[in-house]
């Protein structure tokens, strides 16, 4: 991903966050944790109700060269890899050897943000999506400070939603980059287990309640993983995440974090969202 080195240590990552004494896991959330909805008031919102993007909305990048941890994907804006269809966003890998300014990789795909469209300071992050399924595939949920107030990454922070490997479809993992700028960068986090069945079988809800001084995760509503500890070398706590911050959904294919797909792998793989809702 663009501006994430992190995820060239991805894989060194998970003893890390399992780890980590700060990140109370979902054994030890408590419901104060959480606060209702009635309680606060929806800002913004999409439904993909329509036949096409909202480009008030969302932009789609373009980057032919994956986002830095060796992933195979090129992100294009055709209509194969990125469109809205049936009630849901579609972001759709495909293995066609797309060429994008010149540069052909073997696998395309899609990347939107709201950057310039939707950023926000604390408030809760609701995203309602289906999974893809398979070796080596890679969506995102995951947020980027719109102003890099503290300083290159990480200094400025990163919130990850939900990242999910398509060849472990019961587990989604929710974590923070934060710290000095890479290779000194921090992150923190847990995963999150399904008691039966997985993420590709229907829609499930992922959400993050971001207050000052302390992020909670959410899974179908249900408090997962809280976090009330960070620091940023370019300011005091609650830096980095006391700025505003911009929404990006993708879906990659290959690299450090999941491994590359085999011979099990089949495309096109689709992510789905359903809505995406900003809660204040």
């Amino acid at each position: 991903m663009i501006s994430s080195m992190h995820r060239i240590l991805s894989t060194m990552a998970i003893a890390t966050l399992l780890s980590a004494s700060h990140v109370r896991s979902q054994e030890a959330v408590a419901d104060t944790d959480v606060r209702e909805l009635k309680s606060m008031t929806l800002v913004w919102s999409d439904e993909f109700d329509g036949d096409s993007l909202d480009y008030s909305k969302w932009g789609i990048e373009v980057n032919a060269f994956g986002g830095g941890n060796e992933e195979l994907q090129i992100y294009t804006d055709r209509r194969e890899n990125v469109r809205v269809e049936g009630g849901s966003l579609v972001i759709e890998a495909h293995r066609d050897n797309a060429n994008v300014n010149g540069t052909q990789r073997e696998y395309s795909s899609g990347r939107l943000r709201t950057k310039n469209r939707g950023e926000w300071k604390y408030g809760r992050i609701e995203v309602r999506a289906k999974m893809p399924v398979g070796q080596g595939i890679w969506p995102a949920i995951w947020m980027l400070p719109t102003d890099d107030a503290y300083g290159s990454w990480a200094s400025s922070g990163e919130i990850d939603i939900m990242e999910y490997r398509g060849q472990t479809p019961n587990e989604v993992i929710g974590t923070l980059h934060y710290g000095a700028p890479w290779p000194k960068n921090k992150y923190t986090g847990a995963p999150y287990q399904l008691a039966e069945g997985t993420f590709a079988d229907d829609f499930h809800t992922f959400a993050v309640d971001w207050q000052e001084g302390k992020i909670t995760w959410l899974v179908d509503g249900k408090a997962v993983q809280t976090q009330t500890q960070w620091e940023s070398d370019g300011g005091e706590f609650p830096a980095p995440f006391d700025q505003r911050f911009h929404l990006l959904l993708n879906l990659s294919v290959g690299g450090h974090f999941v491994g590359n797909p085999d011979a099990s792998t089949t495309f096109p793989q689709a992510f789905l969202i359903d809505y995406v809702r900003v809660y204040q």
